[in-house]
């Protein structure tokens, strides 16, 4: 019940704010604005462009190693109420993310050229 509340009190939240939102910005649609915009330059050519797949590689090394960062933190600030085998079992988390950044760095993964 209490749960039910909440939620519905976060959609009220929600929907008042865009309500007013709607209510109280001011709308005078020109082609200016309504054009696409990146990065202060004016769209010139065509939208698609190819991009290459190692770029995707690095973003996803950052993800796994950000995710790290994520249960690392934490778990550091703990460590003594959980003793040893917490630290255990974070030396072979750290020893499979250690592998894999070793299997990335030898297969040239890194290099940026």
């Amino acid at each position: 019940m209490v749960v039910g509340a909440v939620i519905a009190g976060g959609v009220l939240f929600f929907a008042a704010g865009v309500f007013a939102n709607r209510i109280l910005r001011p709308s005078v649609p020109t082609p200016e604005k309504m054009t696409t915009y990146e990065s202060g330059v004016d769209p010139v050519g065509h939208g698609w462009s190819q991009s290459q797949v190692r770029y995707y590689l690095y973003a996803y090394l950052y993800v796994v190693f950000a995710v790290d960062a994520v249960y690392l933190f934490p778990w550091a600030t703990v460590l003594r109420q959980f003793g040893w085998a917490t630290l255990g079992e974070m030396g072979v988390f750290l020893g499979i993310l250690a592998v894999g950044l070793v299997h990335a760095w030898r297969r040239g993964a890194l290099r940026w050229s």
